[in-house]
């Protein structure tokens, strides 16, 4: 059995020299946040973790100051709210990279059910909020699955409908897919898949 002791072992090791790791890159990306358009570097959301708390998410800022109020949905890749910085960083994911912060501080997990904003989860059967037993993580099976989930929105003709009845249901059952097939090997063949995906959408 993968034990969570083990996994948050591994979570916070594995963090902790990430961090230490990519430190010049973070500053990069600061700097190039910073001279790409006005606002903070780091854009901080409130999201659901496990046992239904709520916890600050961070990523880095992609879009322009205050451009959430517009809309939770981010409508395919070129949504006029993205910055020309934040388009790069969201295509090559690295908009999520200060989340290693939220696994150092045990808020969530490198692999686990991507954590949803209350709004939406408020719409959550109580079975589908049997998802929240677990930590939730930066990747997992509905994260590859849904990998360019923005451009699926942008053609669907009611986005908030589609989001709320179609994706976001087949998300929860890749989630319990995930929940019951955790293991280390598991964990370990998503990271690996998602490290392909992202480059295989870097180099198209």
């Amino acid at each position: 059995m993968y034990k969570k002791i083990v996994k948050r072992i591994l979570d916070f090791v594995m963090a902790f020299f990430a961090i230490i790791i990519l430190l010049p890159l973070f500053l990069l990306i600061s700097i190039a946040i910073l001279i790409d358009s006005k606002g903070n570097v780091f854009y901080v959301q409130q999201r659901v973790g496990k046992n239904n708390k709520d916890f600050k998410l961070f990523k880095f800022r992609t879009m322009r100051a205050h451009a959430d109020k517009a809309g939770l949905l981010t409508i395919g890749d070129h949504d006029n709210r993205i910055t020309k910085i934040g388009y790069l960083l969201r295509k090559s994911k690295l908009d999520e990279l200060p989340q290693l912060l939220n696994i150092l501080f045990g808020q969530m997990s490198f692999v686990g059910p991507r954590p949803e904003v209350r709004y939406y989860v408020n719409y959550y059967t109580p079975e589908q909020m049997k998802v929240l037993s677990v930590l939730p993580g930066l990747t997992d099976w509905a994260s590859l699955m849904y990998i360019d989930e923005n451009e699926i929105l942008r053609q669907a003709e009611d986005h908030e409908q589609t989001y709320i009845e179609t994706i976001m249901p087949a998300k929860l059952a890749l989630n319990f897919k995930y929940i019951n097939e955790m293991s280390f090997v598991c964990d370990m063949k998503i990271i690996f898949k998602t490290l392909i995906k992202i480059v295989n959408l870097n180099s198209r």
